[in-house]
């Protein structure tokens, strides 16, 4: 369904394009005019994913010469793979880690620009039939904090559902478990390893609608793509309870589970025209295609960050 929305959106995105001239509202050109060649690769974030699917058909509709193919290694992955020269663009969930860079990038002398390119926040969710409305900050780290002996969430509160859980979330590789453990069991990566991961979203959304005490978590964006078959748990850091909305994710009143989401060219990358193209592309039409992935977009003075870091990089990369 996501993919043929953003085959159907393609042609509307390359329409609005061609109609409007350069401004900053998120609606500019960008893109090469249609004469571009080549191909990009791209990879990392299941996250980010339906974003670059997105932006890459709609971008070909314009360039049906460029082939670009997008990958879900996960961000650590797709770090991976980008530091060894495989990919162009890598997708993440977070900013790339000093032990990512520092031993593989720089020894193989590449060069990147950060940039975001949209928003998320990390839904909790659980099956249909699994009714639990809130879940407090410190009741998710007794439930997924390592060495958790948690089996259903009466243990927590008596108050709570005593349905036998299974539990979801996803694989190591991924930014969201890293930012999801960060900031909800006070560790990078510290967290409980008897849950069934996947660096596929789709699966995790999968297992909680099959499994009766199904409950994890996993971007917000999968969560609104399944609304009808899932149950959104709300989450109260001593703020009060919040279900996360595009609203509450995009001003951070749904914490402490918001985040940006980013895009990393090579700047060596950038020096190719498709690829400059198409992170302009992005930058100038970020609204429609954060639209058409069901994603939480950028704000405006976010929007111009990132055009402002795009620049940077293109300067760089001569």
């Amino acid at each position: 369904m996501r993919t043929f929305l953003a085959l159907a959106a393609s042609g509307a995105l390359a329409l609005g394009v061609a109609a409007c001239g350069d401004d900053d509202n998120g609606s500019s050109g960008g893109g090469g005019g249609g004469d571009l060649t080549g191909s990009i690769k791209i990879d990392g974030s299941s996250t980010v994913a339906p974003f670059a699917q997105a932006a890459a058909e709609a971008f070909q509709g314009q360039n049906p010469n460029v082939k670009v193919t997008v990958g879900t290694s996960g961000t650590g992955g797709g770090f991976e793979k980008f530091c060894a020269g495989e990919t162009d663009i890598s997708d993440a969930s977070r900013p790339i880690k000093p032990d990512e860079e520092a031993p593989v990038c720089k020894k193989a002398g590449i060069t990147y620009q950060e940039v975001q390119v949209a928003n998320d926040g990390i839904a909790v969710t659980t099956n249909k039939d699994l009714n639990v409305d809130c879940l407090t900050t410190a009741q998710l780290k007794e439930l997924w904090n390592k060495g958790s002996t948690v089996k259903s969430l009466s243990e927590i509160d008596p108050k709570l559902p005593d349905t036998k859980l299974s539990l979801y979330g996803p694989g190591t590789d991924s930014g969201t478990f890293d930012f999801f453990t960060e900031q909800i069991n006070g560790e990078e990566g510290v967290s409980r390893t008897d849950y069934q991961p996947s660096e596929d979203d789709n699966v995790l959304v999968q297992g909680i609608e099959g499994s009766e005490g199904g409950l994890g978590y996993f971007g917000f964006s999968y969560y609104e793509g399944n609304a009808s078959k899932l149950n959104l748990v709300g989450v109260n850091s001593a703020s009060g309870c919040v279900k996360p909305s595009a609203a509450d994710i995009q001003s951070g009143k749904y914490e402490p589970l918001s985040r940006p989401l980013f895009m990393y060219p090579k700047e060596k990358a950038l020096a190719r025209p498709e690829v400059k193209g198409f992170m302009e592309y992005v930058i100038a039409n970020y609204r429609e295609i954060a639209k058409t992935a069901s994603i939480v977009s950028m704000t405006d003075a976010q929007a111009a960050e990132g055009k402002k870091e795009l620049k940077q990089a293109e300067a760089k990369a001569g």
